[in-house]
């Protein structure tokens, strides 16, 4: 059997057209009362090596499948135990030869066997539909061909009604990995073929309507709205809640609320004709950019977004209805408001759980070409090679149809990454003709003649600034320079969030807000694409980049998500949570008010309720309510604080948190939105013990008040009998973050490759002098790498009483240091029984100087395993700012306590050591020891975003400088 039509001498995978057979683009709805039948499920399966396939023909009734495999649909043959992933960022995995590819091309056959339902209507058409191929698919039914298509992340539908029977119908797809629209696919994602999206045959009555779109604007003026609704058949649209009954195509207007992303004000009607009845959920909305600003209902709108992939670990691009939804409400609940679809339409049912829980959509086409960005010029780029328009439009029409009836779509983008080109332009004019009503983006034609958004990917703060300004640097040509300066300003990516991070989220948001051309932007990205494997004894891991046998990969950069693979919420959403509330809280409590500013784009403050809590070194001592203005939006409001509450003596903070006032459909009444903590009363210092012991020496140790020293090193022994693995002294190393390593393209100049370059992972101790004289103990050193003159002279001072040992560290720098530390402080070894953890200071979670805005002070407590974050490449993590005092005790045993001296200290505790955490790959590469290593530490480097974009800002940088901090250490014992 000839498998593959010729075309201009080139197999139809390698074709640059869309493809041949399918019928026009047209709108996706989820239900009607026409027949449906659903062709998911098991699927009969083989695969080969080439296009040609392997074995018979599988398409005719009488083929042998009783060798053949199984596999999911939707699905991905390769996480279905056939050939395995495989994860590139940019560059592509085959030779660069457009349109052709590579003879070895994995060619999965799938074949399913149906019965029609007794009751499928005789009459009128039946069409094959399929949501999503990738990345080539070549279709028979009963043995006849019917066509073959491109387009991975769209839908495709085939005329069948005069081929099916009522049963034994075979429905064959050839699907190849490779194929000319792989060109067109290159995203940063793994590599995934297969039928991932749904199969469908829908039937057609005769007068049903083929397409409709639905037109619903409106007038923040007057409050009413304009619905007209296009079809290509006769019929009537009633929406019974306005009123409303009016033929298609025949405008009417009515008073509405208006839906947005804050009240998703959905009308439900019905588009009724002789052959179909289809539910319709109309949001009445107006959105445009004006005079340099986008607006929705006449109002700025400021996004709070978030880009995402489609993913699960499990199936990959298969995505079922709860894990999106899943999706949506963690989004809603993280006070996000906006996502873009990068990039690639979703599941259109994805939209319409945007729709009915509200957030604002950047709808993106399918399409990248950054791999062609290593040649100069960018050459071989389709997009700018005639041949591949008709290949482009489509993907726009098939977009644009599909999705246009959705109001939470209020963006049209071209794609991501592909340069400068006409083709670009051809799908602009076609969108704009098609659907004037929602402006366009295009990020990497710097031109923006095609886009309505000054888009930027990774902005510097400065830069932000300078653009929020109008300050940014002029183009050359004074006419797009002209146009560039009356767009808004979209970071339609910023924020990697790879790994720990990404820090300097605060900061950015600042900008948003205080530049009304800077209209928010998009976190990179939701989710990290982590699949599950086993190491071989059976522990559980997540797998990247060429942990599948890949030649070429691009390692854990698929892992950059505001989620864990499980959809475990990172730090990092936790931490933007808290950076975007639409609710800003300040004040002094040195006046007794606080500010209350509303930051919605719509909604007043009625449906928040307001509470205090008073709390005294961690405990909440009082708490009551708030009687807060029911504010409009941009507007703030000064409340008053009651009268501090008598209670015990210590340091005592406000906290006041906005929540939920009833149940909502994306969260619980309660649920909480927005809080923040004002001081009430300073923290005390620790008392100086009146009276000092001196030291005494003894074979070989030094003793002071509850303490043993070594004599010769000066380092710790044991205090109060708590033996010690390793006694406090100064460290300045952490493993690596994501951030810290750096995208590649910075090479020598990233920072964790100069800390590892001077030898800071390996830092040698030295000690001058030990001096026992004024009742105390002094352990002059120097800490330095091998092979450089830069140290640092670290003196530390030792007294005591009969309970507590305060040390003093100084630390003084010995040379010209180039670069910042990672951090600076102590690290001591406990042993592994004292594994429970309490402290007074920030948390629940992690956070650093420019991760810790969702950092709240409070008195926590949790096992050490806890405190780890497990990101899928091990790295620095688990630091708990702003300690005031922190525990490590045995289970009914000792423990050690250490209390701030001059300033709250950073707390961290883990099971193994950084040197063990530097070198693994995975989580499974963490052995506990027999060891609990806890830094203390007066300073940390902040974290950045420089995996992909800007390190930390100045005042996050761990400058090299005289530094004194100093502790108090005791030893309580069993409990």
């Amino acid at each position: 059997m000839d498998t593959r039509p010729a075309h201009d001498g080139h197999p139809y995978e390698e074709d640059c057209s869309p493809g041949r057979g399918t019928l026009p683009a047209r709108v996706w709805y989820a239900a009607s009362d026409a027949a449906r039948l659903s062709l998911n499920g098991t699927w009969a399966f083989r695969l080969s090596d080439t296009a040609e396939g392997t074995g018979p023909a599988f398409t005719e009734d009488t083929a042998d499948l009783s060798e053949w495999a199984r596999v999911r649909v939707p699905g991905h043959w390769v996480l279905q135990g056939h050939g395995a992933p495989a994860y590139t960022n940019i560059v592509y995995p085959i030779p660069v030869d457009p349109p052709r590819v590579p003879t070895e091309n994995p060619t999965g056959d799938h074949r399913l066997d149906f019965d029609l339902p007794g009751d499928w209507p005789p009459e009128g058409e039946t069409l094959l539909r399929f949501e999503g191929v990738d990345s080539c698919a070549r279709v028979w039914l009963n043995g006849h061909e019917l066509g073959w298509f491109t387009g991975s992340r769209l839908p495709h539908e085939f005329a069948v009604g005069h081929l099916l029977r009522p049963r034994g119908n075979v429905l064959a797809v050839r699907v190849h990995q490779w194929s000319a629209g792989s060109y067109l696919e290159d995203q940063d994602m793994w590599w995934l073929p297969g039928i991932f999206r749904d199969v469908t045959l829908l039937h057609r009555p005769e007068q049903a309507p083929t397409d409709f779109f639905v037109h619903a604007g409106y007038d923040h003026l007057t409050g009413r709205g304009t619905l007209r609704v296009a079809c290509d058949v006769a019929g009537r649209v009633l929406v019974p809640e306005l009123g409303l009954d009016v033929r298609v195509g025949e405008e009417t207007s009515a008073p509405v609320e208006p839906w947005s992303a804050e009240s998703p004000r959905l009308y439900h009607g019905e588009l009724i004709t002789a052959g179909e009845r289809v539910p319709l959920r109309i949001g009445f909305r107006t959105v445009r950019v004006a005079n340099g600003v986008f607006t929705a209902n006449g109002r700025r709108v400021l996004f709070r977004g978030v880009n995402r992939h489609e993913f699960h670990p499990e199936t990959g691009r298969a995505l079922d209805l709860e894990t999106m939804r899943r999706d949506v409400l963690l989004m809603k609940r993280h006070n996000i408001n906006a996502v873009r679809t990068s990039h690639y339409p979703p599941h259109p049912a994805f939209l319409d759980l945007c729709d009915e829980l509200g957030l604002w959509v950047i709808d993106e086409a399918d399409l990248e070409t950054h791999g062609f960005c290593y040649f100069p010029d960018w050459r071989g780029n389709p997009v700018a090679d005639e041949r591949w328009t008709p290949a482009l439009i489509d993907r726009a029409r098939r977009m644009v149809e599909r999705d246009k009836n959705h109001p939470s779509v209020v963006i049209w983008s071209l794609g991501n990454e592909c340069g400068a080109g006409q083709g670009l332009s051809a799908m602009a004019a076609w969108i704009r003709e098609r659907d004037p009503s929602r402006p366009l983006h295009y990020e990497n034609d710097y031109s923006y003649r095609d886009s309505d958004f000054y888009s930027r990917m990774y902005a510097p703060h400065d830069e932000v600034a300078a653009i929020g300004r109008g300050e940014e640097r002029p183009l050359e040509d004074p006419e797009a320079d002209a146009r560039r300066r009356s767009l808004p300003l979209l970071l339609v990516e910023y924020a990697h969030a790879m790994g720990n991070g990404p820090g300097g989220l605060s900061e950015y948001q600042r900008l948003f807000e205080t530049y009304e051309r800077c209209q928010g932007g998009f976190v990179w990205e939701w989710i990290d694409h982590g699949l599950p494997k086993r190491t071989a004894d059976g522990r559980p891991y997540y797998a990247y980049g060429g942990d599948f046998g890949e030649e070429l990969h691009d390692g854990n950069f698929v892992c950059d998500g505001l989620l864990f693979p499980d959809r475990t919420p990172s730090p990092g959403l936790i931490e933007y949570k808290k950076v975007i509330e639409p609710v800003r809280i300040t004040g002094d409590s040195a006046t007794g008010t606080i500010t209350i500013s509303n930051g919605h784009d719509f909604s007043a403050l009625d449906h928040l309720s307001f509470t205090w809590a008073f709390e005294v070194e961690g405990e909440e001592t009082a708490t009551g309510t708030l009687n807060v203005p029911s504010l409009d939006p941009g507007t703030s409001a000064v409340v008053p604080l009651p009268d501090p509450p008598h209670a015990h003596p210590g340091e005592a903070v406000w906290t006041i948190r906005a929540g939920l006032r009833a149940d909502t459909p994306w969260a619980p009444r309660g649920h909480l939105v927005a809080w923040a903590q004002l001081p009430a009363r300073p923290r005390p210092l620790p008392e100086r013990p009146a009276v000092l012991l001196p030291p005494l020496a003894e074979a070989g140790n030094i003793h002071l008040g509850p303490a043993v020293f070594h004599a010769t090193t000066g380092e710790l022994r044991s205090l109060n009998g708590l033996d010690l693995r390793q006694g406090p002294r100064l460290d300045v190393w952490r493993a690596p973050t994501d951030n810290d390593l750096g995208g590649p393209w910075l090479g020598d100049a990233r920072l964790a490759t100069r800390w590892r370059k001077l030898g800071l992972h390996r830092l040698q101790h030295r000690v001058d002098t030990i001096s026992t004289a004024d009742r105390a103990l002094t352990v002059r050193t120097r800490v330095a790498p091998a092979a450089t003159d830069l140290g640092l002279y670290a003196d530390y001072h030792w007294s005591a009483d009969q309970e507590r040992l305060l040390l003093t560290v100084t630390v003084t720098p010995d040379g010209e240091w180039p670069l910042p530390l990672p951090r600076l402080g102590l690290l001591l070894g406990l042993p592994a029984s004292c594994d429970r953890a309490t402290w007074y200071g920030g948390g629940p979670g992690e956070a650093y100087p420019d991760t810790r805005a969702a950092s709240r002070l409070g008195r926590y407590s949790m096992n050490v395993d806890d405190m780890q974050t497990p990101y899928v490449r091990p790295q620095e993590n688990g630091a708990r700012p702003d300690v005031r005092w922190a525990e490590l005790r045995a289970a009914g045993g000792p423990g050690l306590r250490v209390t701030a001296g001059d300033a709250p200290f950073w707390f961290t505790a883990r099971r193994w050591s950084d040197v063990q955490l530097d070198a693994a790959r995975h989580t499974t590469d963490l052995e506990p020891g027999d060891t609990v290593w806890v830094h203390l530490d007066r300073s940390v480097h902040g974290i950045g975003t420089e995996s992909c974009g800007p390190g930390p800002l100045p005042p996050y940088r761990l400058t090299v400088a005289p530094t004194t901090f100093s502790l108090v250490l005791t030893a309580p014992g069993a409990s």
